[in-house]
């Protein structure tokens, strides 16, 4: 599938109630950790996309609470295919829902606290919102 223009995509940082952060492998993103998210539907809202698209991957009910980080991936070569995406990653709290991979999009995942999350591999583009995400709470907390 040809790709005329770049895409907008949402991802979703999810904290829980004790201060964990979820992270998601895909086969999409060759056995690197991510973010759950995806593509925003043509007349869907940024933050509606980030909702609507962890619940259909995770199972997961999320509040968005912040915009992070707006990000290019230019023919990322951790990604499956070379597109151009515009990566639209939101600080989400975790409101309800019971954790359930689709399996389609999503095949592994893990809970860790944020500041051991950089030690994982995870690919460039969750590691930058994850720094994003620790300065912003360290910041918030001072």
């Amino acid at each position: 599938m040809e790709q005329d223009y770049p895409e907008p995509t949402v991802g979703g940082l999810i904290v829980d109630g004790l201060g964990r952060i979820l992270l998601v492998k895909s086969h999409k993103w060759r056995g690197y950790y991510s973010v759950p998210g995806g593509h925003v539907e043509f007349g869907e809202t940024l933050e509606a996309a980030v909702v609507r698209e962890v619940e259909e991957e995770t199972g997961l009910k999320v509040r968005p609470v912040k915009l992070l980080l707006v990000q290019e991936a230019i023919f990322a070569p951790e990604f499956y295919l070379p597109r151009h995406y515009i990566f639209f990653d939101y600080l989400c709290e975790l409101i309800g829902g019971t954790l359930s991979l689709d399996k389609r999009e999503l095949q592994d995942y893990l809970w860790t606290k944020p500041e051991e999350a950089t030690g994982l591999s995870v690919e460039p583009y969750t590691r930058r919102v994850i720094e994003a995400y620790l300065h912003f709470r360290d910041s918030a907390a001072s």
